[in-house]
């Protein structure tokens, strides 16, 4: 028998080892999901602003007491067990063992109710719970005792809801609310890789191998949070164009928020995938600012009613019928509390003349009205230049539109100095119909002066109407008060409503699967690479 050439042999060798070298390499490269978002991370507080995408950050980093399954029902998520005394005033939590931080510190019950009460300051729902507080203590590092003055109904579904307190460290949520965070020490699935930020570009996060996820299996944004890849990154892409093409080329694996014109582009791709959850749907908001002239005035706010044409805002931004619904429901359609009472003026025929009326009753004389217009924004943008539109039809006003990305108007808007000086009378905004839907966590409705979301709408008795709601002990009670709520929300004009959507999620089914629909805030636990 003869031998194989020593050259030959030698190369044979050679070429098994660099395929073995080649193989391991290919093993330990780390299995990234490249994800498009409908926004950009520029701001690292999910507490310090509203901003979905700052939501989206937060669900990454961060963990929460108790979160919403699939069926939108609350589940324990940090929390083990929790007893409830029978008068429903006195509740004790008790967290799951071994929970850390990314710092490798456990989480306690200290963190816990001091992220509740950073986070409270800032959302409706939260301030509404705190009234109904006389007291929150740790009584050990795994357990904390709520003491409520009355018994109010709403204790876990407040936790539970989507955007609900983020447990950070002690020491950042001791930050006061109005300041953001400069250190991510988070609780939750991922790291924040801050050396690898780059705003404008890209965020990245990595998996954290200490996270200890609950047993149950992954249901919307309950149960197991078990990450399946080793980094996620966020790739940003103004252009919505350039996402999709992004996706059907294969340079992306995710698309949160696909240009509505587009769908049957992707639905022909093969291998892409579009996913919607039967609460999906977003709100389109325009916000505003109720400190200066002229929509500190009342009748300028409820001459927007007689100027906006809701319609003309979904066939701009939501073309296909089948994803679109005129809804004049601050609460949002196919909710349970669901009403339009109150809109009768929204719905008329629109009337300029009226609306010049107004202007001139609130002590408007021709001063230029400042618009934010977001340029960079999937649905913000085209939404703005129909706002604008309809109010240059109002020729009587004279506006001051200022260009400007996303992140520079939701820095913006929280100012409270004149609009000459650096504030703003008008910006527009979504949200998603979940949060909206009922009045406790529907944080744009709330009026509550100083304490209120930006815009700031201020009216006592309504904050008082609303704590009844959540005192209510049926159904019926409570639609009853929404309903008068509806009224009062018509009268006071905290903002405009001025459409409702849905918008699929879209993905490369032929590369990646496990991928959980959620009404908003997607997940980026449970998928994997296949």
């Amino acid at each position: 028998m003869s031998s194989l050439p020593r050259s030959i042999a030698t190369l044979s060798v050679a070429a098994l080892a660099a395929s073995v070298v080649g193989h391991a390499a290919i093993a330990q490269q780390p299995k990234t999901l490249r994800v498009a978002m409908h926004a950009d991370v520029r701001t690292l507080d999910p507490v310090w602003t509203t901003q979905t995408i700052a939501s989206i950050h937060g669900n990454m980093v961060y963990d929460q007491l108790f979160n919403l399954d699939s069926s939108l029902t609350p589940q324990p998520q940090l929390v083990e067990t929790w007893t409830v005394s029978d008068d429903k005033k006195t509740y004790v939590f008790t967290l799951r063992e071994g929970t850390k931080f990314h710092d490798g510190t456990p989480i306690r019950s200290a963190d816990a109710i001091a992220s509740f009460r950073r986070w409270a300051a800032r959302r409706n729902a939260g301030k509404l719970m705190l009234d109904f507080t006389d007291s929150i203590t740790a009584l050990d590092d795994r357990r904390f005792e709520w003491k409520l003055n009355a018994p109010y109904g709403l204790v876990i579904d407040t936790l539970a809801q989507v955007g609900s307190p983020y447990v950070m460290r002690e020491k950042e949520a001791k930050t006061d609310p109005f300041q953001q965070i400069t250190e991510v020490v988070g609780s939750g699935p991922f790291v924040f890789k801050r050396d690898e930020w780059v705003p404008g570009s890209k965020t990245v996060y990595a998996k954290f191998a200490d996270y200890v996820p609950r047993k149950e299996p992954a249901s919307g944004h309950a149960g197991g949070k078990v990450v399946k890849v080793d980094r996620v990154e966020f790739i940003w892409m103004p252009d919505p164009q350039t996402a999709q093409s992004a996706l059907i080329n294969g340079e992306i694996d995710y698309l949160e928020s696909p240009q509505l014109d587009f769908l049957p582009m992707l639905e022909a791709t093969p291998g892409v995938k579009l996913v919607t959850h039967p609460a999906q749907g977003t709100m389109g908001l325009i916000q505003l600012n109720h400190l200066h002239p002229p929509f500190n005035a009342i009748k300028a706010r409820q001459a927007m009613y007689h100027i906006v044409n809701m319609p003309d805002y979904l066939d701009t931004v939501a073309a296909d019928r089948k994803l679109q619904k005129v809804c004049y429901s601050y609460f949002g359609c196919d909710v349970p509390m669901e009403t339009d009472a109150g809109s009768e003026v929204y719905k008329a025929p629109k009337d300029l003349k009226k609306a010049e009326q107004l202007f001139k009753e609130a002590g408007y004389k021709g001063e230029p009205i400042t618009i934010l217009h977001a340029t960079d924004h999937q649905y913000i943008n085209p939404a703005t230049q129909v706002l604008i539109q309809q109010l240059r039809r109002a020729s009587f006003l004279k506006l001051d539109v200022q260009a400007m990305d996303w992140g520079a108007v939701v820095a913006r808007r929280a100012k409270k100095e004149p609009p000459a000086q650096g504030g703003w009378n008008i910006f527009i905004t979504g949200t998603t119909v979940l949060g909206s839907s009922n009045p406790a966590t529907n944080t744009w409705i709330g009026m509550g002066c100083e304490k209120a979301n930006v815009g700031w709408p201020c009216n006592a008795e309504f904050e008082e109407v609303r704590k009844s709601w959540g005192l209510a002990q049926t159904a019926d009670e409570r639609k009853k008060i929404a309903v008068d709520l509806s009224r009062r929300i018509y009268e006071q004009v905290p903002f405009v409503p001025f459409a409702q959507w849905l918008n699929p999620v879209a993905y490369r089914a032929d590369r990646i699967s496990g991928v959980i629909p959620v009404p908003s805030v997607p997940p980026m636990w449970n998928i994997e690479r296949k």
